[in-house]
């Protein structure tokens, strides 16, 4: 794990002890802080008897406390911590700020940070993947993979590659990024923020605790990502902030997992991530080439009678779901699950790459009334209907597509769960077409 003098002889509080809470008490104890623990679940607590003391924070007098440490799903718009702690002037700080002051006692490294609205798996993962492939000591982590504090630390010249959501942020302060990068901005988790601008802001901040000779690159696909490009501009130093042009990247057709407008820019992003960690094009082109692509993100699941089936169960809004569509030019699209919205506008431009459309859950009436005047539609209602549907209807060339452009929760219990279902759907389907869907798979 990574511990650090910097926490010795303090006091904190931790709230919420799953993974990321875990990893955080055990590199508090080990850097010798004294440490509160509290989970509404009796059994974790149970876990650090004798090694922590056991007390709901927000029953506590936090004087002497220097913060209290939560899980990025705790909603500081709602839940009362927040102001409990401000009474006492105590941040409310999670693990990846417990990294970026742990940060002065690991041997020398580099940080990337990446956020933005979509594609920040595909992107972190490449850089990753890049950095391996350049023979960089390489570590995951964030809002992806394990918990960065419960990993151990790299060697002199490592590289943390942090997946940053915008619920990190906020609870981080002073993560300086080597490198940080912007991917893209659409409206989402409004329900956590005041309005759009409100979760901007968060994004931003990401480059506000950026030294002025660190470098801040951006996408270039929408105005509210280059206008906090030019915020960054006004604090970094002359040629420490770049702007992307995926257009630029050339060789897009060699690289099988990344294929679609949305894997470009993520691409090109990766890429001047990489030049900026020293990497050259020798190295990072033919890296990009052997990437493997993140289970339900345009995921090729199977291919049969020349039609290629993709699992993008990760795309839980239309933003996400839209360059998937533009990625193909014949697709039979599935669709469907817990709204998110009450359209499909950002998708509009690549319906002209949909076949035939597959409406499931509770979004699936909806959609169907959406998709009706513009493309043959089908109220599929179950996954199993649908994808059985799709591959009789489907010719060679043409693309099976999971992209729901909705949450999952009406019918799965989480997006990979909902990438499972359909993989397994298709798997029993093309070994026979008349058999029963597998049991648990939406039928």
């Amino acid at each position: 794990m990574i511990v650090s003098s910097a926490f010795a002889g303090k006091r904190f509080a931790v709230l919420g002890l799953a993974r990321s809470g875990q990893a955080s008490v055990e590199a508090l104890l080990a850097g010798g802080a004294d440490v509160t623990v509290w989970d509404s679940r009796e059994e974790p607590r149970a876990a650090y008897e004798g090694r922590c003391q056991i007390a709901d924070p927000l029953a506590m007098d936090l004087t002497g406390f220097v913060g209290v440490v939560v899980s990025p799903g705790v909603p500081l718009n709602r839940h009362p911590i927040a102001a409990h702690a401000a009474a006492f002037g105590v941040p409310v700080i999670g693990d990846i700020e417990l990294f970026a002051q742990a940060r002065a006692d690991l041997p020398p490294h580099r940080v990337v940070g990446i956020t933005g609205t979509n594609g920040k798996s595909t992107t972190t993962m490449l850089v990753h993947h890049i950095c391996h492939a350049a023979g960089l000591e390489a570590r995951l982590g964030g809002n992806i993979g394990l918990p960065i504090l419960g990993q151990e630390p790299l060697p002199a010249g490592g590289v943390y590659v942090l997946e940053l959501s915008s619920y990190q942020i906020d609870l981080t302060q002073n993560l300086d990024c080597d490198v940080a990068a912007l991917i893209n901005l659409s409206p989402d988790h409004l329900d956590r923020y005041d309005g759009f601008a409100g979760y901007a802001a968060a994004k931003a901040r990401l480059f506000q605790m950026q030294g002025p000779r660190n470098h801040a690159v951006f996408g270039c696909g929408d105005e509210h990502t280059l206008a906090i490009a030019r915020e960054a501009s006004a604090r970094h130093d002359v040629g420490f902030v770049h702007v992307v042009q995926p257009d630029a990247l050339e060789g897009q057709g060699a690289w099988p997992s990344l294929q679609g407008p949305h894997n470009l820019q993520n691409a090109a992003i990766a890429v001047e991530i990489a030049q900026h960690l020293g990497i050259a094009e020798a190295v990072w082109r033919p890296a990009l080439a052997s990437f493997v692509g993140l289970p339900h993100r345009m995921e090729r699941v199977a291919e049969a009678d020349g039609v290629l089936f993709v699992n993008d169960s990760k795309a839980t809004n239309a933003a996400s779901t839209a360059p998937a569509l533009g990625a193909y030019p014949r697709i039979h699209w599935i669709l469907g699950g817990l709204p998110k919205s009450d359209n499909l506008d950002e998708c509009a431009p690549y319906f002209g790459n949909v076949v035939a459309a597959y409406t499931i859950g509770e979004a699936g009436p909806m959609f169907a009334q959406i998709l009706d005047p513009i493309m043959p539609v089908n109220r599929s209602e179950m996954m199993c209907d649908a994808v059985r549907q799709a591959m009789n209807a489907a010719q060679p060339g043409d693309v099976v597509m999971l992209s729901p452009a909705c949450a999952s929760f009406d019918q799965f219990r989480d997006f990979e769960a909902r990438g499972d279902s359909f993989r397994q759907i298709v798997e029993a389907l093309i070994e026979d077409r008349d058999t029963p869907c597998p049991p648990g798979t939406g039928q």
